[in-house]
């Protein structure tokens, strides 16, 4: 096997993962077989009990590990169901290495960071490779280089070089910025980042340099000639339309050719037809449709995030290229509807309630809904957002005053929402992590559903990441109400999906679809939202032509 270490410096989020991500995408393209770990240096064993706004979207793989959101890029850009030893964490490292050590694994040595902490990373590292049945493993390293959290993967990376110089290289993302008040791009800071890998003994063997535009041939040659590289190692990385189109900007500088020709590698005949031919409808889109996602994890401070909700955000860009629009997704703030009234809402074509958890925010959301369902405009519930769904429509279809999820308000005389009973005994004993309803699990599809209409199937595969459902109390009378139970588990116990006759789009799905979308296969859901909602005119009249025409 072969070892790609993608490393960054200077600033944290300068495009890492997409980096990482592209890289798969270029060596797939030359029929090589690749796959992709992350490492997060923080001591959670996994991203499940972390806060979006706090590390960004929490993704599910098939097998059921909560993971950082580049394994959703990863996913995306490579078409490939990653595993869970595709992401690993210190805490997951220490904790290996320290039941060994209980177990009296290291036969009474003295367990040191280095060799054993280090041994378990490189260890690992090869499992993600030959679980995979890959050719070449590509590992990004989280966090910046000279943070003290992370310097024992970087130790386990020059390692394994050491051992291994043919088979491993190293790969350092840096930023140059713009300094306005002068107008120059300036290329110190990633030269010290340089210097900082230099100084635990890595040498990069290329160098991805990030900035707002290109960089020019004076900034070239001092990168070479201060990071002690040639010329043509410096790759250009400038801030470009969407992240679809940076693998093949890369491809332009020939980086693939340039990597496979490192590693000794077979040069074979390069297929990136189908993903040009992507970006070129995503981009070439004239006509805009504008939808609304109503959620609570946008502001960080004074700012507002646009990861909280990525794998949604993604998902409608590949279900837009598929139907020849430009979707604005714009983020409406549950706790202002709440506030504010729906007023907000009416300059949308669409309205999306994604996941999401607790109290805060859910009458908002619950707004949001009824002013979906009222005014006929195409609306997309994703997990949480289905369980509103159901709970808008107990208080002010049924009747039932008050209905409400329990995790929501454990006393409601209506628990439409309830928790579900095998997790009872997690709540109970505060056992959080990794207990939930995780990855993919079958659903069955009611025939004649908008659904059935949508998979062309009777069962498919989704993965999920849950703790509440739906009551099985009130299924009855929230069907013979006009809600569609249109998605069950097998065995009919559990409501997977629902939706309304008599709606342009009205789905609902305790699942998240958004996971499995990809660029060159959209996810059905996703496609046939972005279609009714390019039927919804902009002062709100829906166009009756029937779905799918």
């Amino acid at each position: 096997m072969k070892y790609i270490f993608v490393s960054g410096g200077v600033i944290s989020g300068l495009g890492k993962g997409i980096t990482a991500a592209s890289i798969g995408l270029l060596l797939k393209a030359r029929g090589i077989k690749v796959t992709n770990v992350k490492v997060d240096m923080y001591l959670n064993v996994d991203a499940g009990t972390i806060r979006p706004t706090e590390h960004g979207e929490v993704f599910v793989c098939d097998d059921g590990i909560e993971t950082d959101q580049d394994i959703g890029n990863y996913e995306r850009f490579t078409d490939q169901n990653l595993k869970r030893e595709n992401y690993m964490t210190t805490g997951q490292v220490y904790l290996s290495v320290i039941q060994r050590e209980r177990a009296f694994g290291y036969d009474g040595e003295d367990v040191e960071a280095i060799p054993h902490v280090t041994d378990e990373i490189i260890e690992r590292i090869k499992k993600a490779g030959k679980v995979n049945g890959a050719e070449v493993v590509i590992v990004e390293l989280g966090g910046t280089v000279g943070e003290y959290q992370n310097s024992l993967f970087f130790e386990a990376s020059r390692i394994l070089k050491l051992k291994n110089p043919k088979d491993v290289i190293q790969i350092h993302v840096s930023y140059l910025p713009v300094i306005k008040s002068i107008g120059e791009l300036k290329s110190k800071p990633a030269q010290q980042s340089v210097r900082l890998l230099n100084s635990m003994g890595i040498q990069p063997d290329f160098l991805i340099a990030r900035s707002e535009k290109l960089i020019d041939k004076k900034r070239r040659e001092r990168l070479a000639m201060f990071c002690n590289m040639r010329d043509e190692d410096i790759i250009c990385n400038p801030d470009l339309p969407n992240i679809y189109r940076v693998p093949l900007f890369l491809d332009e500088q020939k980086f693939g050719e340039k990597i496979i020709k490192k590693l000794g590698l077979k040069l074979k005949k390069k297929i990136l037809s189908e993903w040009k031919e992507f970006v070129d409808k995503l981009e070439k889109a004239k006509k805009e449709v504008v939808v609304g996602m109503v959620g609570k994890y946008f502001g960080t401070g004074d700012y507002t995030l646009a990861d909280s909700y990525l794998c949604v955000n993604e998902a409608i860009k590949h279900a837009g290229a598929v139907n020849g629009v430009k979707v604005r997704l714009e983020s409406v703030s549950a706790e202002d509807l709440e506030k504010n009234g729906v007023e907000e809402l009416k300059k949308y074509q669409g309205i999306i309630v994604p996941q999401g958890w607790g109290n805060r925010g859910t009458e908002g959301k619950m707004l949001a809904v009824k002013y979906a369902r009222e005014n006929k405009i195409p609306y997309l519930g994703l997990c949480f957002g289905m369980q509103m769904a159901v709970i808008e429509f107990a208080r002010n279809v049924l009747g039932l005053k008050g209905a409400n999820s329990e995790e929501v308000d454990p006393k409601t005389k209506y628990p439409v929402v309830h928790v579900m009973p095998d997790q009872k005994k997690y709540l109970e004993a505060h056992q959080y992590g990794g207990t939930i309803r995780l990855g993919a699990w079958p659903c069955k599809i009611a025939k004649g559903s908008i659904l059935n209409k949508i998979y062309g199937e009777d069962v498919v595969q989704e993965r999920h990441r849950h703790r509440y459902e739906v009551n099985n109390e009130f299924r009855e009378k929230l069907e013979k109400a006009g809600m569609v139970i249109s998605g069950t588990s097998p065995d009919g116990k559990l409501v997977e999906a629902i939706e309304l006759k008599n709606h342009p789009f009205f789905v609902g799905t305790q699942f998240h679809p958004e996971y499995k979308s990809r660029p060159l296969s959209p996810h059905p859901i996703f496609v046939e939202f972005v279609k009714a909602v390019k039927k919804y005119d902009n002062i709100g009249i829906w166009n009756t032509v029937s779905m799918g025409k």
